[in-house]
Formats: C-alpha cells, structure tokens, sequence
C-alpha cells in the first residue's frame, strides 16, 4: 500500500491544477445539489420492531385517517393573578385561538379546553391540543409559525401563554459562536504544530472542503432518502476532526521529510506513503464503527452512521491526494522540520552535526523534546503510569454504573424556551404526568367481547401505582380496536412512569389469556422506553461487530495480536470514563452550570451506542498513527524501548495537537441549545481527551514497555497468512536502497573508466 500511495502523492504534486481542479468541481456541482434541492426536514422516526411502533401501524390500520403518529402541539395558558381561565374575557380568548387553529392546514383536530375538562382544578390553567396530519417533525415552516402565531396574539390579552408539543420539534441547530471558536482554536493549534501560517492553512482549507461536499451531499440528497438535520449536523463535527488530523498528518510527515534532505517530489509521496497509509487505515476503522450502527436497526440511526462514514471517506480521499496538490502549489513557503530552530542555533553557535546528549544524531535537536522526555519516563516507571492511569479513569468511570437512559422532551429544554415554560405550567396545573400520556391500543379483534375486554383493561389500570387518569375506552368505526389514554403521576422521564409502561404490560398478559384481546402501550413515552431498550440490547453485538472487525484491521496493520487487544481494551476504560463524566454532568448536575446544563435527567439513549462507535474510531486513528511509528522503527532495527521514544518523538506532538483540535471541535457543539448536540459535543471532546493523552500517550507507553519484545509477537503461521500492506513503507525503504546501490554501481564503473 505504502508503494501504490507513493505513486499517488507524487501524481498529485506533479499535476495538482488536474487534481484541484477535479475538487474545485466536486463542490461546485455539490453546493449546486444542494441549493437546488426541495428541503427536507428531520427525518422521521420509527423504530421496526418494537411494541410501541407495532401500536402505532395497528392505529394507522384500524383508525383510518386519524394520524396515529400524527405530530401534536399544546397551548397552555395561565390567568393573571387574581383571575381564572374561565372568567368571560379569558374564555373568549381561549375560543377565537381554538377557532384560529382549526383553520390552519394539515390540522387534523383541535380541542376545547372547557368541553374536554382540560382547565385544572382551581381553574387557573387550561391548555388546548392540536392534532396534525403529519409527524411533528414533517411539519411545514407554515404550520409551526400558525400554531407560535396564536399564541402571540393570547399572550397579547394578558393571559401567561407558552407553546409546546413535538409540533415545534425543528432541525437541531449547533452553536455557531461555539464552531468559529473551535476553528480557531484548530488554528492556533495548527500554526504551533506546523510553524506557519501556510502549513497551518492546509488542513483547514481542505477540512473545509471535505465538509463542504459531504454536507451539501446529505443536503442535495436530504428529500429524496429522507435524511433530517440532525445528519448534517453529525457529518460537520466528525468530517471537520478527521479532516483536519488526517491533512495534520501527512503536512508533519513532509516536513520530517523535507528535514531529511529530500526534495520536495520525493517528500510528498514519502510523506502520502507512510502517514497516508496510517490514514488510510485510521479511516477505515471509522467508518466501520459508524457505518456499524446499522446493527441496532434504527433507520435515523443507520442514516446518520452511513452520511458521516460517507463524509469520513470524503476526508480521506481529500488528505491523499488534494494535500499533495497544495503542497506543491506552497512550495518552499513550508519549510522542514525544525528548520527555523536549526538555523537560530547556527546564528548562537551551535553545532549543527554534533551528538551529544538530546541531540538525534543529525543535529536537529539541542535537547529531547517533552515526547521525548515523557516516553523516557514512561519507559523507567511502566508500572506506576500505567497503574495510575487505569485507576484514575477507572474512578471517573464510576458514575457510568449509575446511567439512566431516555430521550430529551421538553422538560430537558432551556427554561428559557417556550417549551419549557409550557411544561412547567402543565405540571403546575394537571401533575408532570400530563406532559407524557400513555395511549393504550387495545386489539379486540379476536375477542367475543371487545367491550368487556376493554373495560377489563381499563379497571385493571386504576388499580396500578402512579396512574392519576384513566379515560374511557373509545372504539373505532369497527369496533374491533379501542385506544385508552392513561395519566401518569411522575414526569415522561421518570423511571416511575417506566415501571407503569411494563406494569400496563405484564396486565396484558393475562388479558390475552381471558379474553382474547391484544393490549398494546404506545405514546411518545413508551416510544422513547421501547428506543432505550433497543438500543441497550443492540450494544453488545455493536461492539463485537465494531471491534471485532477493527481488531482483525490492525492485526493486518501492526501484525501483532497483543497490540490491537491493548488497542481495544484501552478504548473500552476511555469510554467508560467518558460515559461516567456524561453522568455526572447531564444527570447529576455536576459542574454543569459551566457549560450551561439548566435541567438535570436521563442520558439520551442513543448516547452510549454513539459514543463507542464515534470515539472507538477516532480512538484507533491515534492508536495508528502513534504506534506505526514506533512499529517503523522497530522493524527498522530498534529496540523496543528505543521504538517507543522514537514513535514519541516523531508522532507525540502532532497526535497531541489532533487531539487538541478536535476536542476543539467538538467542545463547539457545547454551545448549541439543542441537549442532544451539546451531550454529544461534551461527551466526545471529553472522551477524545481521555483516550489521547492517558489512554494512547500513558497507558499505551506503559504496556509496551512491560511486554518488551513480546508485543510484537505474532504466531508464524499467521504472519505468513496476512496480507501485507506495508503501512511502515519497507518497500519504499527497499526502493530506495536499490537505487542507491545502483547508483554507487553507476559511480564505481566511471571511476574504474
């Protein structure tokens, strides 16, 4: 491989215009994709499978016309103090809304809040439901400003008005100020890293651009495969990291070149060569774990993993070959490695050929750099770094044993929304549970009594704790199929309401047996139980299919088996700890008023599973990019202990800077008022910290060093069964070494001639 991308880095430096050009053109014609394109909203949500989601199709089936997964809002209005809802003057205001709403599109029904008993019961609330025809989510911009707009106009007689329901559910936006930060903090990270504005600009313009054609991609393609914002949102924060590491990769790698002696060709297909390889394979052990999600069977889930593999895939195409292309069109304006340093050392008289203590034996180091000095110490107290290092993430890991998984609803928003306030006031006025009721569907169709079925039910429900409100059944046109609607006393997040959901349940059970009737839960809160659970039983087989299929990449990789276990299990402790930090922010509330955490509750669920596949692939890209490294120069002739100073002082400071950049990165997306986009720009930025600098720059070390020789052990019989890929470049070094001897041929016959 590292042959082939030789090649390749060396065709793109020598005919950049073609292959900047070809870039240039891609997004172009994927920016006019996606101007031109119908918008689309968040995609719909359904989960195949699941009690809830089986509800919901029967609902469709038995009550025609009714949008059963229909979206709902909620005004709820509050009188003046003194005052109550049903007063003359705030019962008219009530009604002209009501009749407002009901002219409005794709509005299905609306509801009287002083027929249906929804004014509490000291008649200082009351709210109105809005039934829709489409999914909350699949709402026209127009429906959504309808509903807002009316509540404008209530708020305007005096009365306290807020708007809720998952009719006001829009695309999750990210914190723009939070993004333009983390850019520039990449920047500065960049201009450090690689000691010039020029250097430091590749990366970023071609992270840019990787991002630019993946997200105008998913938004050209948004109507069409049914892909929502939140997708777009995933391929901007994984397409900015991995754009930008990859291109930081191979611009050091040339400057190491360069500082060489190479020329500029040779260094750029040296560099596309040897780090390009490790790109190559860091990249694919993303998009496996994102491309992975498949497993749970969440169509949402798998569109995300599939649109950020496919901007990941983007990058790496980008770093082998548009990188190449810049860095010939940069010329000497990126000097090599060290080269400003070398000569402030000429100009104070220092030796540039000496070898003396921290120099490399070329003279480009007065003294050992901090990867130098680390991996030493690393290297005498094995022992001790890696005991601390397991302890201490093991402890912040702790608050993992403690998660509570849900789904956000409007009790997790900003209170200064109006969707909270909304909920508030219902949970002021009727109890928490009216934010979450629970419908029961109660199939009858096999009973020969469905009235007496139903009325079994429903006397069964009231007799269970932390039920408020039972309705009476209601009955479609056939009679065969009811829907109950049941109040619960806790909140839709709350595990009290989880336990009625699997009460209401195991009822059904004995229902069946008595009376031949089906009785189903469904609602927006079992919706979210029935999604936790999915989520939780599809993790395991996750993260055997995840890892597994990493582990076997870098076996081929670093043609070792203890290694990738290492590799692995280290990536286990970073996430765990990064689990337990989530916890102990968003559940528990610590520190979380640092980063503007207003409402403490379950984590969401999709969280755990995101995390191992996200932070499982950008933990691998570190794990090769650093141990290639020392691999490189084992195979060349080191010892183990020299490789692991060598690999430090070659990959430290620039897998410390990709870290750097994209915690950057992903600490921007903290700033978004979205919980689910600030959860996840928490949870990885602190994970990405956690698996770079104690996992991969102290544990890794640690290991390595106690198992010595022994850890890059690989059975005989397996080595000559591998594939190699050569991302060490031993054919480039062979290559090399043949044209020198040829050329030391070539010298010895004009000298005998």
């Amino acid at each position: 491989m590292a042959t082939f991308l030789y090649k390749l880095g060396r065709f793109a430096f020598r005919r950049r215009h073609f292959v900047a050009l070809i870039w240039v053109a891609l997004l172009t014609l994927a920016g006019v994709g996606a101007a031109s394109a119908p918008a689309a909203g968040t995609t719909s949500f359904s989960i195949p499978g699941v009690e809830a989601q089986k509800a919901f199709d029967l609902l469709e089936q038995r009550f025609p016309g009714a949008s059963a997964d229909g979206g709902t809002g909620r005004i709820v209005f509050k009188a003046p103090e003194g005052q109550k809802m049903t007063d003359a003057a705030n019962r008219a205001t009530v009604e002209k809304t009501v009749k407002e709403l009901s002219d409005g599109s794709e509005v299905v029904s609306v509801t009287d809040p002083f027929t249906t008993a929804a004014v509490s019961k000291d008649g200082t609330v009351a709210y109105t439901s809005v039934k829709y025809d489409v999914p909350g989510m699949e709402l026209a911009d127009s429906t959504r400003d309808a509903l807002e707009k009316a509540g404008d106009e209530a708020r305007a007689t005096g009365l306290t008005v807020d708007v809720g329901g998952d009719a006001l559910q829009a695309g999750a936006e990210p914190g723009a100020v939070g993004e333009v930060v983390g850019l520039a903090i990449a920047a500065v990270v960049l201009v450090i890293t690689l000691g010039s504005l020029v250097a430091a600009g590749l990366p970023l313009l071609t992270a840019i651009i990787g991002v630019g054609i993946g997200v105008s991609t998913i938004t050209a393609l948004a109507k069409a495969l049914d892909l929502g914002d939140t997708t777009s949102t995933l391929a901007l924060m994984i397409g900015l990291a991995v754009g930008i590491d990859y291109a930081l990769f191979i611009v050091s790698r040339y400057r190491s070149e360069l500082a060489e002696g190479r020329d500029r060709e040779e260094a750029v297909g040296r560099a596309t060569g040897t780090a390009g390889s490790a790109v190559v394979f860091a990249g694919l052990t993303v998009v496996i774990a994102l491309a992975g999600l498949a497993v749970v069977n969440v169509p949402m889930l798998t569109k995300m993993g599939l649109a950020a593999a496919g901007t990941v895939v983007v990058a790496v195409l980008i770093a082998l070959t548009m990188i190449p292309a810049l860095l010939g069109y940069a010329g000497k304006r990126i000097k090599a490695a060290g080269e400003k340093r070398r000569s402030t050392g000429a100009k104070s008289g220092e030796t540039r050929g000496g070898t003396g203590e921290g120099s490399d034996g070329r003279g480009r180091q007065a003294r050992p750099g901090p990867g130098v000095r680390w991996a030493s110490f690393v290297i005498r107290r094995p022992a001790a770094v890696l005991l601390l290092g397991v302890v201490g993430l093991g402890t912040i890991a702790v608050p993992a044993t403690q998660l509570e998984l849900g789904l956000p609803d409007d009790g997790s928003q900003p209170t200064s929304t109006t969707q909270r306030r909304a909920y508030d006031l219902l949970s002021e006025g009727f109890g928490p549970g009216f934010n979450g009721p629970l419908m029961i569907v109660v199939d009858a169709k096999d009973s020969d009594d469905p009235k007496a079925a139903a009325t079994t039910v429903t006397d069964g429900i009231k007799d269970l704790a932390d039920v408020v409100t039972v309705t009476p059944a209601l009955f479609n046109k056939a009679g065969d199929t009811a829907t109950i609607t049941v109040i619960p006393g806790s909140k839709p997040s709350s595990t009290r309401t989880e336990d009625l959901v699997h009460a209401i349940r195991g009822q059904g059970a004995d229902v069946r047996a008595d009376t031949g009737a089906q009785v189903l839960v469904t609602g927006t809160t079992a919706m979210n139980i029935d999604f936790s659970q999915k989520l939780n039983d599809a993790l395991i087989p996750y993260l055997g299919l995840v890892v597994g299929l990493a582990f076997l990449l870098l076996i081929v990789v670093f043609r070792s088996i203890l290694v990738p276990l290492k590799a692995a299990l280290g990536f286990l402790l970073s996430v765990l700890a990064a689990l337990g930090a989530v916890v102990a922010v968003f559940q528990w509330g610590w520190l979380g008023g640092l980063i503007g955490v207003e409402e403490t509750g379950p984590i969401m669920s999709m969280m755990p599973i995101f995390m191992v596949g996200v932070v499982f692939g950008l933990a691998m890209d570190y794990e090769v990019f650093l141990v290639t490294r020392m691999r490189e120069a084992y195979v060349h002739g080191e010892s183990p202990g020299q490789a692991i100073v060598t690999g430090f002082r070659h990959s430290a400071k620039v897998v410390a800077a990709a870290a750097i950049i994209m915690m950057a990165v992903f600490g921007g997306f903290i700033s978004s008022t979205e919980s689910m986009i600030k959860m996840i720009g928490f949870g990885l930025a602190i994970a990405v910290f956690f698996d770079a600098f104690i996992v991969r720059m102290a544990i890794v070390p640690a290991v390595l060093a106690l198992l010595g020789k022994k850890a890059w052990w690989l059975p005989k019989w397996l080595d000559r069964a591998l594939p190699n890929v050569d991302v060490e470049g031993e054919g480039l070094k062979a290559q090399a070494d043949a044209a020198s001897s040829r050329d030391g041929d070539e010298d010895r016959e004009l000298v005998r001639a």
